[in-house]
């Protein structure tokens, strides 16, 4: 089985750092046998969830074939007031149903760590029984990025998150996709078709 992952870009700056060092990580993640796949929301924009809409576009249709399609996501999101981008909180809003069984990693760009911004994102995916890795990636532009060349410290950051992501996500994926099937004393059992 290929493990797939997912990085979905929230930042709506062109050229942004987040998206940046999220195209990265699955650079990175590929090197540890994933294959890869980025939706940028700056590109790709999503209109505002709606729960009393029809939410069957194109542009919702080909991100929903995306979500369903990976095995654990990358999100990455720029900090703005201790919080994840407005574009990442649509995108959670629209696509919590296929999260469950997933694992998920974090990329914040922020001057504060992006702690805050990372926590509520988690929380959001807890809350739609995915995995979540126990830490993500803080970066800073002016410390982390000078005259187009990343930080070492910031690159070897990313490349631990890419190698642990396919690693545990591929143990807890293959899990819960055995439990859909095995067992009905598991929380993998409820989403059985």
């Amino acid at each position: 089985m290929t493990f797939r992952v997912l990085g979905v870009g929230s930042s709506l700056r062109n050229k942004a750092s987040s998206t940046t060092a999220l195209s990265i990580a699955l650079n990175l993640a590929s090197k540890y046998g994933a294959e890869t796949r980025l939706f940028d929301l700056r590109q790709n924009k999503l209109p505002l969830y709606d729960p009393g809409e029809n939410n069957s576009s194109l542009e919702i249709k080909k991100i929903q074939e995306d979500v369903s399609w990976a095995d654990a996501l990358i999100l990455s999101t720029p900090d703005y007031h201790g919080s994840m981008s407005g574009a990442m909180k649509n995108f959670l809003d629209y696509f919590w149903a296929e999260f469950a069984g997933k694992t998920f990693g974090y990329i914040c760009a922020s001057h504060e760590k992006g702690l805050t911004a990372m926590d509520q994102m988690r929380t959001a995916v807890r809350q739609c029984y995915g995995w979540s890795m126990p830490y993500g990636v803080s970066l800073n532009d002016s410390e982390d990025f000078t005259d187009g060349k990343m930080n070492p410290k910031l690159e070897s950051r990313l490349d631990m998150l890419a190698r642990d992501l396919v690693v545990y996500g591929t143990i807890l994926r293959q899990q819960f996709v055995k439990d859909l099937g095995d067992s009905d004393n598991a929380f993998a059992s409820r989403y059985r078709k």
